[in-house]
């Protein structure tokens, strides 16, 4: 198995960064959509978060990863042990059995028996899809994946098998927006939009190219330098999901929030719910008791900028549109 370069070794990306840490606090905020330029460490970061995360507590021989604490009577007498958070690939090419299970073909013909294969799905359950090139995805996956999103269960109904299975993950898409734009279904599932753009500074280039090399000479020697910041990271993470629960949103931060989408005219109020779930996320993340017009500033960006209507009389990129309106509501 490839080795992950180390999450706090990547260099600036600071918005990608963030989103893709609120995620692994708050799965609820929804995912995290990256688009932008080629090799531009979209891939990167995702792969290195499987590195970062804490071990979760698991059902022994559960193909699906089930959580104790959910089971009848919290799991009482079930035997559990410590799992990596699975961090899943979806391939371009990969068919619809591969993705949500299948007959197993092979105990059905050495044996007789009707036997449930799983999936793609099955694997990343509680943990993290990845799907690189999102845009060029097959529309019948995209539908499917949309249903899966919706419900957190995955249903197979198909030669004489009927499965129905837990299938609660974090989307997470990279992708350059030249080859192509996403369906607009699959586009609202994704919490958060992060925009990635080659660095233009030098500092930052030598630096990003200072460290690959580093890493693809030596793997080991390299992570080993990294391994007490990727300590530090995880053990913040692990603080701010302990935290989360007691972070109070006041009324006050609702309705910036409220007013921040209705001035940008996005549809229905999952703007709004995405906001306040990134905003307490981040202030978790940060060792603050409430959320504040910092921490909305702050996330406003990603949160909306993929819940804009096209205007015609505005060519300014979504981005920027947002921007425009938090410093309107919030100042300077």
């Amino acid at each position: 198995m490839a080795v992950a370069f180390p999450f706090s070794a990547i260099v600036g990306q600071d918005e990608m960064k963030l989103a893709i840490l609120i995620a692994a606090v708050d799965p609820s905020v929804g995912g995290v959509l990256v688009f932008g330029d080629r090799g531009t460490g979209k891939s990167t970061a995702v792969r290195a978060l499987a590195a970062l995360l804490p071990r979760m507590k698991a059902v022994v021989g559960c193909p699906y990863q089930r959580d104790p604490a959910l089971e009848p009577d919290g799991g009482t007498g079930l035997k559990t042990h410590l799992v990596p958070v699975p961090v899943v690939d979806l391939p371009l090419g990969a068919t619809e059995d591969r993705v949500v299970g299948a007959l197993d073909l092979e105990r059905a013909l050495t044996q007789g028996i009707k036997a449930f294969e799983p999936g793609l799905l099955a694997r990343a359950n509680r943990g993290f899809l990845y799907i690189d090139e999102v845009n060029l995805l097959e529309d019948h996956l995209v539908d499917l994946l949309i249903d899966v999103a919706a419900s957190g269960e995955n249903v197979v109904e198909r030669e004489g098998l009927s499965v129905r299975h837990p299938a609660r993950f974090v989307l997470v898409g990279s992708g350059n927006p030249e080859e192509g734009e996403l369906r607009p279904q699959l586009l609202d599932r994704f919490g958060l939009s992060v925009e990635v753009r080659t660095p233009q500074d030098l500092p930052t280039r030598i630096e990003v190219v200072r460290r690959r090399d580093a890493f693809d000479r030596d793997p080991a020697a390299f992570i080993a330098r990294w391994a007490a910041e990727d300590d530090k990271l995880r053990k913040r993470i692990v603080a701010a999901r302990k935290r989360l629960p007691g972070v109070v949103v006041p009324d006050a931060a609702l309705e910036r929030a409220a007013q921040l989408c209705l001035s940008l005219g996005t549809d229905g109020l999952r703007g709004e719910l995405t906001l306040m779930r990134t905003a307490r996320a981040l202030a978790a993340l940060e060792g603050d008791k409430r959320v504040t017009d910092a921490h909305l500033r702050r996330v406003a960006p990603p949160a909306l900028r993929h819940r804009l209507r096209r205007n015609p009389l505005d060519d300014t990129g979504s981005g920027t549109r947002v921007e425009r309106a938090v410093a309107e509501l919030f100042g300077a």
